[in-house]
């Protein structure tokens, strides 16, 4: 065959030239206004940690960051977004543990999250807490096991919805607890608390931050948190673990941009994230909102978060929970 040196020494000054501009954009990175999509409304957990990761990166970097809150289809809609933007590092993405259970839990995704998102840095390590209404005559861990299995099919656990935290959460305790508790769906966590303290459901597993406001109030009671150690905000709240050995449970949230982004910012990006989290400023605004700075490299978060789906991923097959 003959070989058409012209077209391949063009070929190669091509990728050469691709090679160079990118080595350079990552140099100069960053030199304009960037944004990061959040695939939840404004006010939602994800969106404080994402708006407290942006504000300390734009001020690091000498660069606006403007967050987008593009909701809908649990942040599929932002993610399809991010993984279909130009590689260069000025659209970022809010991950977290909806990302890695959407793999499972979705049946028609048009992108593979694990191959097509660049994990950049870690925010935040999320804790849950089991909650049930301060009406219900238990107020342990043990106290509720025993309490379902003399009722098994008439305690009611809430969720916010299929695949959520709170019902993934739930799942893992019914399995490891062998107690028969129903299920009942709700469109987030506000509808189910109010359920909850109206006593028309009997247990939730919440997000910390979600529900601490709750709980300080008196209007719910912590049975444990989700976490293997106990949580500064609620020290006197037992790890479910305490009861129910083994059991654990928890989030996080961080920071992604499409593949193939040049290393070189990706890392520059990391550095940023990891200097802010052993700031003390803001790891004290974390703190309040029971959250753990969750610093490492990309590929620490890389590993964790194909762990992480993997577990996550026996669950909902064991529960048989499937969104088209």
């Amino acid at each position: 065959m003959k070989v058409d040196r012209r077209k391949v020494l063009s070929i190669a000054m091509g990728a050469a030239l691709t090679a160079r501009t990118r080595v350079a954009h990552a140099q100069t990175f960053p030199s304009r206004p960037m944004r990061m999509l959040v695939g939840f409304a404004a006010g939602s957990g994800v969106d404080i940690s994402a708006r407290l990761a942006a504000q300390w990166l734009s001020a690091h970097l000498g660069q606006p960051i403007v967050v987008e809150n593009r909701p809908g289809a649990s942040a599929n809609l932002a993610t399809e977004a991010v993984v279909r933007a130009p590689p260069d590092g000025y659209t970022l993405l809010a991950i977290g543990t909806f990302n890695a259970v959407n793999t499972t839990l979705y049946r028609h995704l048009t992108f593979d999250f694990l191959r097509d998102i660049a994990p950049v840095a870690g925010i935040a390590r999320t804790a849950g807490v089991m909650i049930v209404s301060p009406s219900l005559p238990v107020r342990t861990v043990a106290e509720f096991i025993a309490y379902a299995k003399e009722r098994p099919g008439k305690v009611n656990l809430a969720s916010a919805g299929p695949g959520s935290s709170a019902s993934l959460y739930g799942e893992l305790f019914k399995s490891m607890a062998g107690v028969d508790l129903v299920s009942v769906s709700y469109r987030g966590s506000t509808p189910a608390q109010s359920d909850l303290m109206g006593g028309q459901v009997h247990v939730m597993f919440d997000v910390v931050s979600s529900a601490l406001g709750l709980i300080k109030a008196g209007k719910l009671r912590p049975l444990g948190v989700t976490t293997t150690s106990r949580l500064a905000v609620l020290p006197d709240v037992p790890a479910v673990a305490e009861s129910l050995p083994g059991y654990e449970a928890s989030g996080w949230q961080g920071i992604g941009a499409p593949r193939n982004t040049p290393v070189a910012i990706i890392d520059a990006l990391n550095k940023s994230m990891n200097a802010g989290l052993a700031d003390p400023t803001l790891k004290t605004r974390l703190g309040d909102l029971g959250i753990e700075p969750f610093p490492g490299s990309p590929a620490e978060l890389s590993a964790y978060i194909a762990d992480y789906t993997a577990k996550w991923g026996k669950v909902i097959r064991a529960a048989n929970i499937r969104l088209d």
